[in-house]
């Protein structure tokens, strides 16, 4: 049952703006609110504190969620987003500053004795990976606070998730063809 609930809050998650596209078209007001402020609780109690850094945008979701629910403003749905895209932005650049960077870390669950010549590469991919969170968490407040509600559902459930694609594809087809030449 709890691996159930992980992988429902997960896609839950994952389709947050869909959902609130959804919820905020098709079911009656607050309803939307509050389903994702009970599955955010939930989320957090399956946490189980094995990812800190997850807790606070949970607890920011919860927030915004129950929030919106309480003042009847479905408008504070849409900056969810931003939140989860300044957590990652702040856990990336973080690391570049405290080491090992963010990719290095993920590299070293795949290959543990990574080459000192690695790391100025990795640093930089955590580069690239913090301007994308800024571009993603400007566009998401952006498209909170001044487009319509398809826009913002186009951007944060489609756009913003095929960037993130590319940027993991494209890096790993430089790596895997490119730097294995040199």
């Amino acid at each position: 049952m709890r691996a159930l609930l992980q992988v429902l809050t997960a896609l839950t998650l994952l389709a947050y703006p869909v959902a609130v596209y959804f919820g905020l078209n098709y079911l009656p007001a607050g309803t939307i609110a509050l389903v994702l402020c009970v599955l955010l609780i939930v989320r957090l109690m399956l946490q189980k504190q094995k990812v800190k850094t997850l807790v606070l945008p949970l607890l920011v979701g919860i927030v915004l969620t129950a929030g919106s629910y309480l003042a009847k403003r479905s408008d504070w749905l849409l900056y969810y987003p931003v939140v989860i895209n300044l957590t990652m932005l702040a856990l990336f650049s973080y690391s570049l500053h405290t080491g090992p960077c963010m990719i290095e870390r993920l590299a070293r669950l795949k290959e543990p004795d990574l080459p000192d010549a690695a790391i100025p590469y990795l640093k930089k991919v955590t580069l690239l990976w913090c301007g994308l969170f800024i571009l993603n968490g400007s566009m998401a407040a952006y498209t909170a606070g001044f487009t319509s509600l398809a826009t913002w559902t186009l951007y944060n459930g489609l756009i913003a998730y095929v960037l993130m694609g590319l940027l993991l594809g494209g890096e790993w087809l430089y790596r895997s063809f490119w730097l294995k030449k040199t």
